[in-house]
């Protein structure tokens, strides 16, 4: 009997078979459970009992940039998510493990390599690729996730809305919320962000690779 279910969360479906056929490689089975774009992402990891791992490819449909890990990591964050992209450069490696990612796998990895990866990061432990250097620290980055990560959930899905361009009236709609109520989660998305002003918080998506910005 499978002992979990691992979300596999990518938009092409050859490489959501590549990821299925490398967990069955598994020695511990797990159940796997697909979604093709992030908002099917969520609704798998909202109704699937016992999920232990999601592999959320860093751009989908629904996804910008690190968006989709912010919101997991809010939502769930006991949840281990591991990234999967086609980018294997230092600088996004880096950044997804500032947003609480528990492991990066890029697109061009081995079935068997795969498979260790997960079963690594089940095992509590962090798993990169090989021969990455991310000693480099940016401060000021750093500093900003910090400030992201002290969102409540419901103020880290207002902001992601005034990303995506949405007026109080609209987010209120969306949320089941009064305008009211939505004015209070800017003004503290705003003080939390250290920022003055709704564009201004816009940029700041923008600079984490959040967003369309």
């Amino acid at each position: 009997m499978p002992s979990g279910t691992i979300i596999i969360a990518d938009d092409h479906p050859l490489f959501r078979d590549a990821l299925s056929q490398a967990i069955e490689g598994m020695t511990t089975k797990f159940s796997v459970a697909t979604a093709g774009d992030f908002d099917e992402a969520l609704e798998v990891i909202s109704s699937t009992s016992n999920v232990d791992l999601v592999l959320l490819d860093l751009n989908m449909p629904g996804n910008k940039g690190f968006s989709g890990l912010m919101r997991i990591r809010a939502d769930y964050p006991a949840l281990p998510v591991v990234i999967v992209s086609a980018l294997e450069d230092a600088e996004t490696i880096s950044r997804s493990l500032e947003f609480g990612a528990s492991g990066y796998i890029p697109k061009s990895t081995d079935a068997g390599t795969i498979a260790r990866a997960i079963e690594t990061v089940l095992d509590g432990e962090i798993w990169l690729p090989a021969d990455i250097d991310i000693n480099a620290e940016d401060t000021e980055f750093s500093d900003m996730v910090q400030r992201l990560q002290s969102l409540t959930p419901q103020q880290s899905r207002v902001l992601g809305m005034l990303g995506e361009g949405l007026l109080n009236k609209q987010i209120a709609y969306e949320l089941n919320v009064s305008e009211a109520t939505v004015k209070a989660h800017v003004s503290a998305v705003l003080t939390k962000l250290g920022v003055d002003s709704r564009t201004q918080a816009v940029i700041v998506l923008g600079k984490l690779g959040i967003g369309d910005t």
